[in-house]
């Protein structure tokens, strides 16, 4: 009896000193990353004694797989509310609005217009203008100085990924060599390790986990990319800028016989990483095309209604800007040996729209042309182009685009052309003549005194100054080809003869409402074939009524020009998006333009806040969850401490009775 009693009294001992170890642990483990709480199990012998206790790790994988995936997301908008709310608070600042800087270029230009004559008025426009492109420079700059903080930052992320992945896999190898001798030998604090770099790998990227064989954990991405694979095999996170080497793509370098890269879809990245790309694709770059397209748009339209006008040395008007030009970025797998250049085709910067551009060679003399997004992605249809005389042309929405090609293209080679994130910190003035502003017109018309009926002739619209292909010369001072000229009504209703210096004529029937009157001029005889410009007749005109059309010699007080500038201001130029067509409908002011930029990171940023609360909510829910099982609570340890150590007591006192009844038999003996 004393035997059993001996034998019941020291395995309860035993057990309640692996049970009193256990807690222990668990007490100075509190405030330990990444530790599981342990709990030892026992079992009865035969005899219903305690047998040998089994300590096992307080784990719900459920819900560990449900907090790393929290995680995963909580980390995302983090990141992406921390990035875009620096960008947004950048933007809205009144001291970096391009708005502000629109409104005093044309506040200049209305005082240039209401006194053309003034040089100093036309330098204030100049002034304007250059504080423009001053504050375009400096918005580019901020996301262009963005742009180069999410790539230090993706260098840093991509590193730590790597790391967890191998210490992963490293700690993978460690459990698989013990659970080869025996699965309830694995040390736990390496499993505890292992599940802490998984977390901390969640919070880099999302993903998922499998069990594997011999107690291994397999990683994939959220994607189903491997990361983590059997036997230890691993891949690695790479940066890759191809063709552009300032944007980095995240890549996963296969570690294999053959080095593969495989492209990584970012927008089911997750995490921080995930986030730091959202940022870039859906803020950043969207913001840097935006930008340059609004410079673009405007550069163009000013460029071109100043060519329309006479400046104050009374020569036809020339650029005010400078268009940029910029060069393809070249895939890396291009076989051929072509390279293109970009620019805005002059006249079509109302065509352009806010994003980049992919030209991909389909014979060595055609090429589809297709706008992209920030990831990549076509955005509407191709345009097909022939290369002619390293130019490519075609038809259809060419988006603006004019591209020159030197060298043979393979086909499959492509291009990206990003002119309009490269215009924003590259537009400049073509000059600094306050001179050049071509504010008056470069017509005039008057009817003739002897006329007997009512009608009048209005001031003009010029359409076309280029000597090639109107009646202005290429001469110093320009002047009318075989100007002036004279239009003389006819006896027949809505007809007309025109007639030149020289005594060439031309007749034809106007437009009954009397606008737009050389519209119906057609295939005439030079030099009518191709004016330049036009004009309405108001009112009744008798036969034999006359009107005259000159060049506006001398005519520096005039502001007609000047006028169609600063109507530019309210003009819809700025193209929507790529599916629209030409038409206004589809086009904004350069102020709606910006404030669509600033209105779209705020919103972005304000949507990014509220579901970055929310998955910080899951995240607590699921942490709070995860802990209530694997997390180490002080005062139900220090009660299991009272509680093991009375029944450690109460198993001494049983050896010790036990002893006494030994003694007193073997007394009883003697």
């Amino acid at each position: 009896m004393s035997f059993d009693l001996l034998n019941i009294g020291a395995a309860g001992v035993r057990a309640n000193s692996e049970l009193l170890q256990t807690t222990s642990k668990n007490i100075a483990n509190l405030n330990t990353k990444g530790y599981i709480r342990e709990r030892t199990e026992h079992g009865t012998m035969i005899g219903g004694m305690v047998g040998r206790g089994e300590t096992v790790r307080l784990l719900n994988q459920f819900a560990q797989q449900q907090l790393n995936r929290d995680i995963s997301n909580q980390s995302y908008y983090e990141q992406f509310v921390t990035e875009s709310s620096r960008v947004d608070t950048l933007f809205a600042q009144e001291s970096n609005s391009l708005s502000k800087s629109i409104n005093a270029m044309f506040n200049n230009l209305q005082s240039a217009v209401n006194l053309p004559s003034s040089t100093t008025n036309r330098s204030l426009f100049m002034t304007g203008a250059q504080g423009l492109i001053d504050q375009m420079d400096r918005l580019s700059g901020i996301v262009v100085d963005q742009s180069s903080i999410v790539n230090d930052q993706l260098d840093i992320f991509s590193q730590e990924a790597n790391n967890l992945v191998q210490k992963i896999s490293e700690l993978n190898k460690q459990v698989a060599s013990q659970s080869a001798l025996n699965l309830n030998s694995v040390d736990h604090s390496v499993l505890n390790e292992r599940d802490q770099a998984i977390k901390d790998l969640a919070e880099l990227v999302d993903i998922e986990t499998l069990d594997g064989e011999n107690g291994e954990k397999l990683v994939f991405l959220g994607t189903g990319d491997a990361l983590v694979m059997q036997g230890g095999a691993f891949n690695l996170f790479a940066n890759k800028g191809d063709p552009d080497p300032n944007h980095k793509s995240l890549v996963l370098d296969i570690k294999d016989k053959n080095v593969v890269q495989l492209e990584l879809d970012s927008g089911s990245l997750k995490g921080k990483i995930g986030g730091l790309l959202a940022f870039r694709d859906e803020v950043l770059i969207p913001a840097q095309n935006q930008l340059g397209q609004i410079g673009l748009a405007l550069a163009d339209a000013f460029n071109q209604q100043n060519k329309l006008g006479m400046d104050l040395d009374g020569n036809i008007g020339g650029d005010l800007f400078k268009i940029p030009t910029v060069g393809g970025f070249a895939y890396g797998d291009n076989t051929g040996t072509a390279t293109l250049t970009a620019t805005l085709e002059p006249g079509r910067g109302n065509e352009l729209p806010a994003t980049d551009f992919q030209v991909t060679y389909t014979s060595p003399t055609t090429v589809e042309i297709t706008a992209v997004d920030a990831k990549g992605n076509p955005v509407g249809n191709p345009t097909t182009g022939t290369i002619a005389a390293g130019v490519i042309t075609g038809t259809g929405d060419y988006f603006g685009l004019q591209m020159n090609v030197t060298g043979a293209g393979a086909t499959g080679d492509k291009f990206l052309v990003k002119l309009n994130q490269q215009a924003a910190t590259s537009l400049e003035l073509a000059t600094q003549r306050p001179e050049a502003l071509a504010l008056a017109s470069p017509i005039r018309t008057e009817k003739s005194a002897d006329n007997n009926g009512t009608a009048t002739i209005s001031a003009g619209t010029v359409t076309d100054t280029d000597p090639t292909t109107s009646a202005f010369t290429a001469t110093t001072p320009p002047t009318l080809n075989d100007g002036p000229y004279t239009l003389t009504k006819t006896a027949n209703a809505d007809e007309y003869t025109l007639t030149s210096a020289s005594g060439v004529n031309h007749t034809f029937t106007a437009p009954a409402n009397g606008k737009d009157i050389l519209s119906t001029v057609g295939a005439a005889p030079a030099p009518f074939n191709n004016l330049g410009f036009t004009f309405d007749i108001e009112g009744t005109p008798n036969a034999g009524d006359s009107f005259k059309i000159s060049f506006n010699t001398g005519g520096f007080d005039d502001n007609r020009n000047g006028a169609a500038l600063d109507g530019l201001k309210s003009s819809d130029l700025v193209r929507q998006n790529v599916e629209s067509t030409g038409s206004t409908e589809s086009h904004k002011t350069f102020n709606e333009a910006y404030a669509d930029i600033v209105t779209g990171v705020g919103v972005i940023t304000n949507q990014a806040k509220t579901n970055s609360a929310a998955f910080e909510a899951l995240a607590s829910q699921s942490s709070a969850w995860f802990e209530s099982l694997s997390g180490v609570n002080l005062d139900e340890e220090a009660a299991n401490l009272l509680r093991f150590q009375q029944s450690y007591s109460a198993s001494a006192q049983v050896i010790s009775a036990a002893r006494t009844v030994f003694d007193t038999l073997l007394s009883a003996a003697r």
